[in-house]
């Protein structure tokens, strides 16, 4: 059983590995930026440079090149930055001056850089010495449409070339899965990043709310089983009578209401119309209460919530009992427990029941999750800051670093909770060896 865990345990790294680049090249599609609608003012206003905004996005691992501009001098290997391609655009069509869309800071090999000036100078530094920069040339500069004169007291005037050319597909791609592996390398050292939205580590956003969405989850899953089992055996036991159809038809009801529409129903009724529960919040506005009365002041908020998620989860869970039952009782060992003359209660709890409780085991994968990841839509129905109202909204403003923590953590509850139902699969049924 030993190596059996240890090799689940080296697949799960595999299949969390393949999950996160998935996830990664998922949320880099996301229609929303978030750092382009944060500074899209103060880009506008000048406070803030394109060049400023394309260093934060590098910080975080999300930058995506548009254009490229170059520069080749005698001596040196060719000097290149990114450009935009609007900035190109606008001073083609005479918008911007050439100095202004030449400058900036160009590579070249290891710790040799060429830096142009809007002013029209320029220098080429020397960076490999942290604590001071030796420049190796310096002067003036005189942009034109395609071609630079660079203007020196040692070297004279140099005529060269300017070459623009756009990102393709296979650049975008390279920067992508760049960003992936700088993304990839802080999380292994337990760096999720900063939530642009929070403006706190993931890790913490993640840390401070997921025991809110706990509580909620586990109470309802608690009483999800308490009465989705019991009626998923009635229902078995007394086949097409009119007790199986009306649980039947229960539980359906339950299946086919939305989340959003079957809380916002609860609300009308027992909030608007009754007052008997809040519609919204964790506690009272203002409130000042501590211990056991805070706790029922929580309990009282949560009620609705909670009853929107054990309605419109059990009736998946009775129709999966009631069908393993239905053909756990037509088998061969029950009639042979009935004609031994064991009590049909004994024959249903006793032989039938441990064998159906067998393909439930299969739902623990989903159960982690869903005990720690949150209602999202419940959640925000309700106005509840558990972790699934947090990652819908960083969703929606398009926070990354969160909505890839949030998800990787899902991922690693559902791994481990996979590898639980293989574990327990091998206690109800002893026919099962966890050897290979």
């Amino acid at each position: 059983m030993f190596k059996y865990v240890l090799k689940r345990l080296g697949l799960s790294v595999i299949v969390l590995l393949g999950v996160s680049v998935i996830i990664y090249f998922l949320v880099r599609l996301m229609p929303t930026n978030y750092l382009e609608n944060k500074f899209s003012a103060q880009i506008q206003q000048g406070t803030i440079t394109l060049d400023q905004l394309d260093d934060f996005q590098k910080r975080y691992g999300l930058y995506m090149p548009e254009a490229y501009v170059s520069f080749e001098l005698d001596g040196y290997k060719p000097f290149k930055k990114d450009a935009k391609v609007k900035k190109y655009e606008d001073t083609e069509n005479g918008l911007n001056t050439y100095a202004e869309f030449y400058a900036g800071t160009y590579e070249s090999k290891k710790d040799i850089v060429l830096v142009m000036n809007k002013d029209g100078t320029f220098s080429i530094l020397d960076q490999s010495d942290e604590d001071e920069k030796k420049q190796l040339l310096g002067g003036t500069y005189t942009a034109t449409a395609g071609s630079v004169t660079f203007t020196s007291s040692t070297e004279g005037s140099v005529v060269t070339d300017m070459k623009y050319k756009e990102a393709t597909i296979w650049n975008k791609f390279v920067s992508v899965l760049g960003g992936y592996f700088s993304w990839l390398g802080n999380m292994l050292r337990g760096d999720l990043g900063d939530s642009f939205l929070y403006q706190m580590p993931v890790g913490e956003v993640i840390a401070d709310h997921m025991w809110i969405s706990f509580l909620i989850s586990l109470v309802a899953l608690v009483f999800q089983f308490a009465i989705a089992i019991p009626l998923g055996i009635i229902s078995a036991t007394r086949q097409y009578s009119a007790v199986d159809y009306a649980v039947t038809v229960i539980t359906m009801i339950g299946i086919s209401l939305p989340s959003f529409f079957f809380a916002a129903l609860l609300i009308k009724v027992f909030s608007s119309w009754l007052g008997w529960f809040p519609a919204s919040g964790l506690v009272s506005a203002g409130s000042s209460s501590t211990g056991f009365a805070y706790f029922l002041d929580m309990l009282h908020h949560l009620a609705l919530p909670m009853l929107v998620l054990i309605v419109l989860s059990i009736g998946g869970l009775m129709r999966y009992t009631r069908t393993n039952m239905l053909e756990v009782l037509n088998s061969d060992y029950i009639r042979t427990a009935r004609s031994k003359g064991l009590s049909e209660k004994k024959v249903i709890y006793v032989h039938a029941f441990r064998n159906t409780m067998i393909p439930l085991m299969t739902l623990l994968a989903g159960i982690l999750p869903s005990l720690f990841g949150g209602a999202m839509i419940t959640e925000e129905v309700f106005a509840i800051d558990g972790i699934g109202r947090l990652a819908y909204k960083a969703l929606q403003q398009g926070d990354v670093p969160f909505i890839m923590g949030y998800n990787m953590f899902l991922a690693v509850l559902t791994v481990i909770g996979t590898l639980l139902s293989d574990l327990m699969y091998a206690v109800v049924d002893p026919r099962v060896k966890l050897s290979k």
